[in-house]
């Protein structure tokens, strides 16, 4: 009898862990994995997506890494056909290389037969962040995180009248923020160096980072302004007379003088975190970054509230900012596909997307973007909508790390090693790229 109660307590043990394990398997079925960089928008989305469990039953489990390693860490994963991600939220210039080499699933069916229109969301971050071949109607992902590059500025220094009258004394003007790169420098210029409340403050943060993107970002918001192209627009792949432009070499040097001027010592090698410390430390009146950190500038208790103010991009020839932001994809070598996809159809939504922005994301959406009160909706709302207007971004080729690591090298060489002339840093950009294309298959000797 004993032995037989035993018995009967170890099947319904087995029982119950069986029951336990196809729990689990259950649960597992209906979860998806959605990976992107770890920052402040990341946690805004895993806010968000519980309302996606709650309507579907599909968990949600998210891989995030800090952007030092985002690019290698998800790069490797698509490139060895990985299964980690169901959802990607990959940056602007992987497209070409995802749609070419089969990493994202086109999403072109999906869209028509759920009724989800690109002509609902911003057309260039349509063009930006899901086409491929750019412009055409071919779409591998969904414009999810809008960005740009924008200025903050510290508007409680520039309200003190002592500082107020001396610069209108030294420049004509009111201390306002900037409408033109010369503006700009001329303001970086009057604070670099100055003391205030007892500490020795600099004019502004500005990238200048050597090993991923950084100084690229950062150069081509003054290039772009300057009226900078890639390569003749009636010639792909073209580059001679647009790339080493005049108009470009004076922006390369207007950046480079920047540097020279206005920055902190040992701002080197400084990308989005580096500039970031420097605005909230309070080490520098002024600082170019991401749209994507300024709700966390606005809340920040060193250098939120009314002590900071935001600014768009300064024009030079014409209006334009470097484009930020990413869409979000299915990845092809997931075998979740389908949950995958429902994801994409619920955030596509609407009142999703308001709730996106309201939470700290960057909706794509016009429903979103051109609602009338957005503008006044943040601080930075007016400008954020402004630049996204304007936005140009870097080559999106298949090949554009290589092309990214020599823009990379070549005005790092120049801006912070000091190393020849702006003509020469871009000739020779120009011929690493004419390199990179002509191994491509793209251009002819």
């Amino acid at each position: 009898m004993r032995f037989w109660k035993t018995c009967l307590a170890a099947a319904a043990l087995a029982a119950g862990i069986a029951g336990i394990g196809a729990g689990n398997a259950q649960a597992e079925d209906k979860q998806i994995t959605l990976c992107w960089a770890a920052w402040d928008p990341a946690n805004a989305l895993v806010e968000l997506s519980k309302d996606f469990t709650a309507k579907t039953g599909i968990q949600m489990k998210f891989e995030f890494v800090p952007w030092e390693h985002f690019a290698d860490r998800f790069l490797n994963e698509l490139n060895s056909k990985g299964k980690l991600c169901d959802l990607l939220i990959g940056d602007s210039q992987w497209i070409g290389g995802s749609a070419t080499y089969g990493h994202y699933v086109k999403l072109n069916d999906f869209f028509d037969k759920n009724g989800i229109k690109m002509d609902d969301f911003l057309p260039a971050t349509v063009y930006a962040y899901s086409t491929w071949p750019k412009g055409s109607p071919n779409y591998w992902a969904l414009p999810a995180m809008g960005d740009a590059l924008g200025w903050v500025y510290r508007k409680d220094w520039f309200a003190r009248p002592e500082l107020q009258k001396e610069f209108k004394a030294k420049y004509g003007r009111d201390l306002a923020p900037p409408k033109t790169w010369d503006e700009l420098k001329q303001v970086g210029e009057f604070f670099q160096g100055r003391e205030i409340d007892g500490k020795k403050v600099y004019g502004m943060a500005i990238y200048t980072e050597r090993g991923s993107e950084g100084i690229t970002m950062g150069v081509t918001a003054a290039l772009y302004a300057w009226g900078f192209q890639y390569q003749d627009p009636n010639k792909p792949y073209h580059m001679d007379g647009f790339v080493n432009s005049k108009d470009a070499v004076a922006a390369l040097e207007f950046y480079k003088s920047l540097y020279k001027c206005c920055v902190p010592p040992g701002h080197s090698d400084a990308y989005m975190t580096a500039n970031l410390d420097a605005y909230k430390s309070g080490q520098v009146a002024m600082q170019m970054n991401w749209f994507a950190f300024f709700p966390g500038i606005v809340k920040d208790p060193d250098v939120g509230g009314d002590k900071s103010g935001f600014f768009v991009n300064p024009s030079e020839k014409v209006e334009a900012s470097t484009l930020g932001g990413q869409g979000i994809s299915v990845v092809s070598y997931s075998d979740k596909k389908d949950l995958a996809l429902e994801y994409i159809k619920w955030f596509a939504q609407p009142d999703v997307q308001k709730k996106w922005w309201s939470l700290g994301g960057y909706s794509c959406h016009k429903a979103v973007l051109e609602a009338p009160d957005f503008a006044q909706s943040a601080p930075f709302a007016a400008d954020f909508l402004k630049a996204m207007s304007h936005v140009q971004d870097f080559w999106q080729e298949p090949t554009y790390a290589e092309l990214l690591q020599s823009m990379q090298k070549r005005v790092h060489d120049f801006v912070v090693a000091d190393k020849g002339t702006a003509q020469e840093a871009l000739d020779k950009l120009v011929e690493d790229w004419k390199q990179v294309f002509i191994d491509d298959g793209k251009l002819t000797e």
